[in-house]
Order: C-alpha cells, then structure tokens, then sequence
C-alpha cells in the first residue's frame, strides 16, 4: 500500500534512534573524513592508477596535507 515506505522510513529512524539521539549529545560526524577520502579516490582517478605506492602516498600528502612550498630561507642579520 502507500503506507509502506513511511513504514520503511519509521522502521529505519527506530532501528538508528540510539545513534540519532547520541548525536545531539555529541555532536561529532565523519564529514571530514569522508572529504579527504573523496579527495583522494579523486586524485586516484585522475593518475588513472600509480605504479608504486609511494607515488600515491606522495600525491595525497602533498594535495591534502597543506603542504607549504615557500622556500624557508634564513632571516639575514639586522644591523
């Protein structure tokens, strides 16, 4: 009947209602993680593969790790 997919939807909320409720003592998600890994399956599809994997491991901290590329030269003496 058409109530069954609302019967679907109640089912599934009471089957997670622990998790659900927990959230909003502890409001923590996965979101970042889950953003880096997209990034990184991305970064996998674009190199459409890598023969090592300290080529990929490489690619990923550089793209996701922040990396600063300035060159750190020493200051020269004040005077």
């Amino acid at each position: 009947s058409r109530l069954e997919p609302l019967k679907k939807v109640a089912r599934m909320l009471q089957s997670h209602l622990c998790g659900l409720l927990n959230y909003f003592d502890h409001p923590i998600t996965n979101a970042i993680t889950e953003g880096f890994n997209s990034r990184i399956q991305s970064l996998k599809a674009a190199a459409r593969g890598f023969r090592r994997f300290a080529n990929y491991r490489t690619r990923i901290l550089f793209f996701c790790g922040k990396l600063d590329l300035a060159p750190h030269l020493p200051l020269a003496p004040c005077h």
